[in-house]
């Protein structure tokens, strides 16, 4: 299986933000490190709240589409689901 996930992080000030990537510790690693995203460079630390993995790069970033559509109330449902797994 490929490594492709989709995910949502939740940022210190409690915003919520969403990506895909094939390498999910590094990405989590420059999220941190404030070099991955201008939009959490000032959000920082940021921790892992939902991931879900994929076969291709596609199906990752068609998740990624629908989940930043979603409304902040929807995304912690969603992070609800996860964390009682």
């Amino acid at each position: 299986m490929s490594d492709n996930y989709t995910y949502i992080l939740k940022c210190a000030d409690g915003s919520l933000y969403c990506g895909w990537t094939n390498n999910l510790e590094k990405r989590l690693s420059a999220h941190n490190a404030g070099t991955a995203s201008k939009y959490t460079r000032t959000r920082r630390p940021v921790e892992l709240a939902y991931f879900e993995q994929f076969e291709t790069k596609q199906e990752a970033m068609s998740r990624e589409y629908h989940i930043k559509r979603l409304t902040r109330e929807e995304k912690l449902k969603v992070i609800g689901m996860f964390e009682h797994k």
